[in-house]
């Protein structure tokens, strides 16, 4: 039966030319080489080359042979290259879970300086969480929680759910209101400020309505923009409303371009978890995440400890 490596030793010697060539194109000794050509052209019954004292020529079956073997000798060798086992240690890669703010104001700024891949993805947490259990992903960010055995969460931070406007708007009247109690007042000045909205998900703003006033929303926001980010860059230093989670704008309060209007009667409050399966292989690159997102965001009290789905 004919030897694989005749073959390439054979289209070694058709390229370089020489016995010596092949040789060191192949890390072998050159008789080595002689013996693989001469037994090749003993297996196929006749000369591949003719030797002369400067080259080896190929014949015209040599030439034939040559273009037939060349296209499997090369996918022999992606083929080897591919599955060839690196000496180097492979980048991890993480799959991460998240909303599109969470992602652009906490993560963001680090993705630069991590040390392995992140593949992010923004969607609704129930299937967000699903994609988690299924493998898909390998960290959420969520304030969610699911009932699934291979899923643990552990809480990390909380976000409040506030009313906020733009600086430049005036709101004497309605914190005069607001000290009142006169709650109805403050429903009908609220009714016809500038509102702005998410085309996504408008949960925190009917929430935050009902919780306060007991009414469903029965107005629709001025403005729908893309994203909660979004409403806070079209709002600071400007006009207009918006319920939003108090993080997304802890700097634009900070500089006085933003500013919490009300917190409401019943203040909301989301706990935010890691949510990760109980076993993985990426134990050291979740800390990473989990470091960054416990600097970035408020510590909650007694926070580490772990909730078992």
């Amino acid at each position: 039966m004919v030897n694989l490596e005749w073959y390439r030793t054979f289209r070694a010697i058709y390229e370089t030319g020489t016995l010596t060539g092949a040789a060191e194109t192949l890390f072998v000794s050159q008789p080595g080489v002689s013996l693989h050509l001469s037994s090749l052209e003993s297996y196929v019954g006749y000369k591949l080359f003719d030797r002369t004292s400067r080259k080896m020529v190929p014949t015209e079956r040599g030439k034939v042979m040559y273009n037939f073997v060349l296209e499997a000798l090369i996918k022999l060798e992606e083929a080897e290259k591919h599955f060839h086992r690196s000496t180097e240690k492979e980048k991890p890669t993480l799959s991460l879970g998240m909303c599109f703010e969470t992602f652009q104001l906490m993560l963001e700024p680090y993705l630069s300086g991590l040390s392995f891949n992140v593949i992010v993805k923004f969607g609704d947490y129930p299937q967000m969480l699903n994609d988690l259990d299924n493998g898909i992903l390998d960290l959420v960010i969520t304030p969610h929680m699911e009932n699934m055995k291979n899923i643990a969460y552990k809480a990390f931070s909380k976000e409040k759910i506030v009313l906020v406007s733009g600086s430049e708007n005036d709101t004497t009247d309605f914190e005069l209101m607001n000290k009142n109690g006169n709650l109805k007042g403050m429903q009908e000045w609220l009714k016809h400020q500038i509102w702005y909205g998410t085309s996504g998900d408008m949960e925190h703003l009917m929430r935050f309505w009902h919780n306060n006033f007991n009414k469903r929303l029965d107005f629709k926001p001025n403005y729908i923009v893309p994203n909660m980010s979004s409403i806070v860059r079209c709002i600071k230093g400007m006009r207009g409303f918006a319920v939003l989670p108090d993080f997304l704008c802890k700097n634009e309060v900070l500089d006085g371009s933003v500013k919490i209007v009300w917190e409401g009667t019943k203040t909301m409050e989301n706990t935010l978890h890691f949510a990760m399966r109980k076993k993985t292989i990426y134990a050291e690159e979740i800390k990473v995440i989990q470091q960054i997102f416990e600097k970035e965001m408020s510590p909650l009290e007694n926070a580490g400890h772990e909730l078992i789905a």
